[in-house]
């Protein structure tokens, strides 16, 4: 694997080239895994609220979790752009407060930060954070933090009007200057024109094949999440399982006094002279029966 940090430009310069593999991963040893298996982009996404902090959705995330997160992810990626997932109310309450959090992230390590949505208000926002030279991931479609609002995990763009107001928000992103744009839970067909349109990578969630690239979330893709799992998922491991099965082969062995082995497991006093003079002479030392 090439060692070279892939740079903002450089995924810029992906579209229409090279597809782009982007994975979620949330610590240390995911990120590590993520980058040694060649990951274009590692997003630290506010996933990690359902599938490691066991939140109910990405509403309880707060910038506290994201940033604890980061910081060990960016640790353990060497190559991959890591991008920050900025949660809810980091920048819905003013400009100001938006581009001072987006600032904490590149504080934390991340090289870019990603924002959902793609009205007006929201493109001012993304403007001001880019004027502070953070560049931004743009995130349209289903956009999980408007879950309330959209009346659920649902598919976006089904009707025209839905469809213009999708092409007019990743047209927007484009425009403002976003260096790539996540699209969510909407039909392939619509995907592959918002593809066409916009100068930028498109990085698809449940979109089809059409788009610049994919995303997938690490316990999904490994199958180390046991929640619902949405219809555009491929598992490629079943880890879980196999996590599963190994801990309950150590605690039998656990139960039936097999682990640890005398030999290959165990610590030994170097003499039977050592011996003596911890527990004195004529002192008989048993092992522990099995439980």
């Amino acid at each position: 694997m090439d060692s070279k940090r892939i740079t903002v430009p450089a995924v810029r310069a992906m579209k229409g080239v090279k597809r782009i593999g982007m994975i979620t991963a949330y610590d240390y040893p995911s990120a590590k895994v993520a980058d040694a298996a060649a990951s274009d982009i590692i997003l630290v996404g506010d996933s990690l609220g359902m599938v490691v902090l066991g939140y109910p959705d990405t509403l309880s995330v707060t910038v506290d979790d994201m940033l604890h997160h980061t910081r060990a992810a960016v640790r353990g990626a060497s190559h991959a752009l890591v991008v920050g997932d900025m949660p809810y109310l980091s920048y819905h309450v003013s400009v100001e407060d938006s581009v001072r959090n987006a600032g904490r992230f590149v504080q934390a390590g991340a090289h870019a930060v990603k924002v959902e949505g793609g009205k007006p208000s929201r493109i001012r926002v993304i403007e001001a954070i880019l004027d502070a030279e953070i560049p931004v991931m743009g995130h349209v479609g289903l956009t999980p933090q408007s879950v309330n609002a959209l009346g659920g995990f649902k598919l976006q763009g089904k009707n025209l009007v839905d469809a213009h107001r999708l092409v007019d928000e990743a047209e927007a992103l484009d425009q403002a200057g976003c260096f790539a744009i996540v699209l969510e839970c909407v039909p392939s067909e619509l995907a592959a024109m918002i593809t066409e349109r916009v100068s930028v990578p498109t990085i698809g969630i449940g979109a089809g094949p059409a788009c610049d690239g994919q995303v997938l979330v690490f316990h999904d893709l490994l199958g180390l999440y046991d929640g619902h799992t949405s219809k555009f998922v491929r598992r490629y491991a079943n880890i879980g399982d196999e996590m599963r099965a190994a801990i309950e082969h150590y605690r039998a062995d656990v139960r039936d006094g097999s682990f640890p082995d005398d030999a290959k497991e165990s610590f030994h006093a170097a003499s039977a002279d050592e011996l003596r003079a911890l527990y004195g002479e004529g002192v008989v030392i048993e092992m522990p029966k099995a439980q």
